[in-house]
């Protein structure tokens, strides 16, 4: 199973919608709220980005929700 992490934000879009895809497919995965979490913010800008989401998977970083590069990288 690929490890999936997502950081995100509660008046985020683009992220309700990558979690709604995720709980569709049945994918597993960890969250990382930076508006509730500051620890969460202050690691997603210690890895250069400002916005959200950025999806995690096995190590690879995908900024924004892309669907069909999600659904590849998960092999769905």
């Amino acid at each position: 199973m690929k490890k999936v992490e997502i950081y995100s934000s509660d008046s985020c879009g683009y992220c309700h919608e990558a979690k709604a895809f995720f709980k569709e497919q049945n994918v597993e995965y960890i969250e990382h709220n930076i508006s509730k979490d500051m620890e969460a913010r202050k690691a997603l800008m210690k890895k250069g980005y400002m916005s959200v989401p950025v999806i995690i998977i096995n190590e690879e970083e995908f900024v924004g929700f892309e669907k069909d590069k999600i659904a590849s990288a998960l092999n769905l």
